[in-house]
């Protein structure tokens, strides 16, 4: 791999504080891949070279005076291009957006600038986050690194894909029903959906208010964990935001290194991908030999029964059409037609929900929490897949009617506790696997810990996609 040499954002950070890369380069790095790689892979809707670079000289010159705000200081960081950037065009990846260019930055985005993050690309997304990967939008959807047939999910897909080919090191996605862990998955990143009102979602634009989260996307959960120390803070301009202590999410990795799992509880919810819906065969092995690690890295492992998956997809899905018609309403009236069909089909089947069905799915949401926080009693932190199957391919449609599900990712919108998707191994065809870590609200930096844990167990990190290019060059070369 060439330009970060898959270097993780950890790793980046570590060597800019030591002198052995500067901001400039490395943006420049970032920035050369982009336009020799991204061609192809569409995870980039707008470059902002010029800005990028002149942050990175400013980040430069206080570092080299000795000023360094953050870890996260003269790193790129992507943004899924529905927050909003002060004076540079936000589109949702929607030709209802394509020429609305906000005021003022999102709270994540003045939270990164504020540590000293640079910030050289809006990455592209499922429109307005829903109706999958679509060829009827004013760009081309995100491909899939690993195999360019494939789809790299959504809705952050841009962010996973960006990720996951080596173009940027971190990058910051939303996640309604797993938007940042399904991509996260099938891209082979680690994303970890936050607590609800960890991290701001004031400038995001919203889909559905009471299920949205803000959160990271990079290589390991090391990186998510650097992303999260930055980003999580209270903000009085979001109601939903929680004000609570300041958490050490970089600290929970270093004390995972020293104490590794012993003394750790996680329970498995077999029955979400054995009874409920199914996974495919390689997704139930590497899940397996994933709680084995966990099992030989001192944790211990038990059984443990959570409402019926569909209980909560049910639910959830009521109350995220009913809010996103709210959220689109006056722009469908207006001209319908400016939305892709996938979007359109979605959000027009909100108008469908009746005040009575969205109030008796927002009372059961009610009596799931109580439900999934009582099962977890006496434990860490619960695990399942994060995908029944590896990547299929461009352009298939999970919000389809009629469809099995596909992802597992619903649940912890719906109860509002952290949930981090990490790469567990690969396919026999060599497509990325996800594991789900989840567990109480405020307990993200639990999941951190034990998702780098088991990161480094499973020795995944060392495997990097090869891009076209790469492959002919790697072909090419001796034996």
């Amino acid at each position: 791999m060439t330009g970060l040499d898959g270097a993780t954002l950890a790793e980046l950070s570590r060597s800019i504080a030591a002198r052995e890369i500067s901001p400039v380069e490395l943006v420049e790095s970032c920035i050369a891949r982009i336009k020799r790689f991204d061609v192809k892979l569409n995870s980039v809707l707008l470059l902002l070279e010029e800005q990028a670079c002149t942050d990175a000289r400013l980040a430069e010159t206080e570092l080299a005076a000795g000023r360094r705000r953050s870890p996260l200081h003269g790193i790129p960081i992507g943004l899924k291009d529905i927050f909003a950037t002060a004076g540079v065009r936000t589109t949702a990846h929607s030709a209802v957006l394509c020429d609305h260019v906000p005021r003022e930055d999102a709270t994540v985005v003045r939270l990164l600038r504020e540590a000293g993050a640079v910030m050289p690309a809006k990455l592209a997304a499922w429109e307005f986050a829903v109706g999958g990967s679509a060829f009827d939008l004013p760009w081309p959807p995100a491909r899939n690194p690993w195999n360019l047939d494939c789809d790299p999910s959504g809705s952050s897909s841009g962010s996973a894909v960006a990720v996951a080919a080596g173009l940027l090191p971190g990058a910051i996605g939303s996640d309604t029903g797993g938007s940042i862990r399904n991509p996260a998955a099938w891209c082979g990143i680690a994303g970890h959906k936050p607590t609800y009102g960890l991290v701001s979602r004031r400038g995001m634009l919203p889909l559905s208010w009471s299920l949205d989260h803000a959160g990271p996307m990079s290589w390991t959960a090391e990186d998510c964990a650097l992303l999260m120390d930055v980003i999580a803070a209270h903000d009085p301009a979001d109601p939903a935001s929680a004000d609570v202590p300041k958490i050490n999410f970089a600290g929970a990795i270093a004390a995972g290194r020293r104490h590794g799992l012993k003394g750790i509880r996680i329970g498995v919810v077999r029955h979400f991908y054995e009874r409920d819906h199914p996974c495919t065969s390689s997704v139930l092995t590497v899940t397996q030999n994933s709680i084995d690690a966990l099992r030989e890295l001192g944790a211990e492992t038990v059984d443990v029964v959570l409402p019926a998956f569909d209980s909560y997809a049910g639910a959830g899905d009521i109350i995220s059409r009913s809010e996103s018609w709210a959220a689109h309403e006056s722009w469908l009236r207006a001209d319908a037609t400016r939305y892709g069909a996938g979007a359109r089909r979605y959000l027009v089947a909100g108008a469908f929900v009746s005040a009575a069905d969205y109030l008796l799915a927002q009372r059961r949401r009610s009596e799931l929490i109580k439900e999934t926080f009582a099962a977890l009693d006496g434990l860490d932190a619960i695990i399942f897949p994060t995908a029944r199957t590896p990547a299929g391919p461009i352009g298939i449609d999970a919000h389809r009617p009629g469809t099995p599900t596909t992802f597992y990712g619903r649940p912890f919108n719906l109860v509002g506790g952290p949930a981090l998707s990490i790469c567990n191994g690969f396919s026999p065809d060599g497509l990325p696997i996800g594991l789900q870590i989840a567990s109480r609200p405020f307990e993200d930096a639990t999941v951190l810990r034990i998702g780098d844990v088991l990161e480094r167990s499973l020795g995944t990190r060392t495997r990097r996609p090869l891009l076209m290019e790469e492959k002919t060059c790697k072909m090419m070369k001796p034996s």
